[in-house]
């Protein structure tokens, strides 16, 4: 695939983020225009490699057809490269942007080169096909008598919509919240994935027949509450698609009181007042002039630390409880295996910028949440930690902070859905259904997502979600 010797000649050279500190002054996305010639030119280091590791589950959970659509984008055919991303990938214009992209981890060519740069050709591919407007609705030929709830409307609700619509079945997604999306919309800061972005596909998914219901609060008790007795008894299958949603806590000295939050509790409401006012109605928690600290690595805490410099922090600090990635992989992490590596995100950019270092502090583990007699957060008090967690005497320390962020991934979805029924959960607390399967061991209820297997990525997600309407399809057939 690519250009036979394009390897050889050409250099990896990814695309660039907008300038770190132009950036910190808005919610704009980070991402820069697409270059068309220098995508092919990525396109074409595209190794004839055999055996393409990228589009295998280690690489690609939705098994994207990449070195076929690098082939096309060296060949300047961008539409047919969009024909072959649609086939296994509903939605490419988000896992393009937010994707950490196992897939590069998997290349061959990575195995003693930098691998090829899949993530920035998917998302321009997705970006062209918008453009050219290529992307359209297309609702199914026909309708069957068959419906279908889908609670939840995150990447594996509406992956799992968009296909079942597709089989020509009549389905209706509920969402707890005032928008469509879930992780998509409230999760995910705008930077990084533009909300225009998701209603655009949302609105198509519309026009395609699938019908959108928001505030609906299914095992609620609110005004807006909806039984999933009765959704289970008005439709002829129920899929649960509503994501792992109960943060992991630091339970520590000091836990309660303000000035400690989840890190979704502040992505979420910033999203909301962006979106409702500009932050013009202050519905948020406001990180201008404090000194901030996030607990945890991953991606929800560089997002954190992305909202806390856009508000203007005083002061930042990223705890990290593991030691710092080594540059290269160890041999304890082998190819095709996703590297365990030292990265540098676009939050870590934008501090480094900013404030002339690194943010992250590697090795540390909280002891207890400092306050003043009246309950006010002063910071934390931590101890350095080993490889193996235990703790080192003497390293113990007190860090300033107003604002304390807990980033540190969660435990399993929300149970107050089910309360009116017996569905069985697996031992870390998710829905059981085996993943092929997908049906709970209520015969109508099916589970996809991060319900059903924990915490993961949005493009596993969207894997799910597809395939759990494979299985709802066959169901509604027997």
């Amino acid at each position: 695939m690519g250009k036979p010797t394009g390897f050889k000649e050409f250099d990896r050279k990814t695309e660039p983020y907008r300038d770190a500190m132009e950036r910190l002054v808005d919610f704009k996305e980070i991402y820069t225009d697409h270059k068309e010639e220098h995508l092919a030119t990525q396109g074409a280091r595209c190794m004839d490699c055999g055996v393409p590791f990228c589009q295998s589950e280690e690489g690609c959970p939705v098994y994207n057809l990449i070195p076929e659509w690098n082939d096309l984008v060296y060949k300047q055919q961008w539409k047919e490269a969009l024909n072959r991303l649609h086939k296994t990938n509903n939605f490419p214009e988000f896992t393009g942007r937010v994707c950490p992209a196992p897939c590069e981890g998997s290349c061959v060519l990575g195995i003693h080169e930098p691998a090829v740069t899949i993530k920035n050709i998917e998302c321009a591919i997705a970006d062209k096909g918008f453009q050219n407007g290529w992307v359209v609705a297309k609702p199914p030929s026909s309708r069957s008598d068959k419906t279908i709830a889908i609670i939840g409307s995150g990447p594996a609700g509406l992956a799992a919509a968009a296909q079942l619509n597709t089989f020509g079945h009549n389905v209706t997604v509920y969402e707890r919240d005032d928008r469509i999306g879930g992780l998509l919309m409230y999760g995910i800061p705008n930077m990084k994935l533009d909300k225009t972005i998701v209603d655009r596909r949302v609105n198509i998914l519309e026009q395609e027949g699938i019908n959108f219901i928001v505030n609906a609060d299914v095992g609620g008790k609110g005004d807006n509450s909806i039984h999933i007795t009765k959704l289970l008894t008005d439709f002829d299958a129920v899929l649960l698609a509503t994501g792992a949603t109960i943060p992991r806590d630091l339970k520590i000295p000091g836990r309660e009181g303000d000035g400690v939050h989840f890190a979704m509790e502040f992505l979420i409401k910033n999203t909301k007042s962006l979106l409702d006012s500009g932050l013009e109605d202050q519905s948020y928690i406001n990180a201008k002039n404090k000194k901030v600290i996030v607990i945890g690595g991953g991606d929800t805490g560089t997002d954190c630390i992305g909202t806390s410099l856009r508000h203007n922090c005083e002061s930042l600090v990223n705890f990290e409880i593991m030691p710092k990635p080594p540059l290269e992989r160890s041999e304890k992490n082998p190819w095709p295996t996703w590297p365990a590596i030292f990265r540098v995100d676009y939050g870590h950019e934008e501090a480094t910028s900013r404030d002339g270092k690194d943010p992250r502090a590697y090795s540390i583990s909280g002891k207890e949440f400092v306050r003043d007699e009246d309950g006010k957060l002063l910071g934390i008090n931590t101890i350095k930690v080993d490889e193996n967690f235990k703790e080192i005497s003497g390293t113990e320390n007190f860090w300033e902070a107003d604002l304390i962020f807990l980033s540190m991934g969660f435990l399993g979805p929300e149970h107050y859905i089910i309360t009116d029924l017996t569905v069985d959960l697996d031992q870390r607390s998710n829905y059981k259904a085996d993943y092929g399967d997908f049906q709970t061991s209520h015969k109508k209820l099916f589970a996809a997502g991060d319900c059903r297997r924990g915490q993961s990525l949005v493009v596993r997600a969207i894997d799910e979600g597809r395939l759990a309407a494979e299985k709802i399809n066959t169901f509604l057939k027997c």
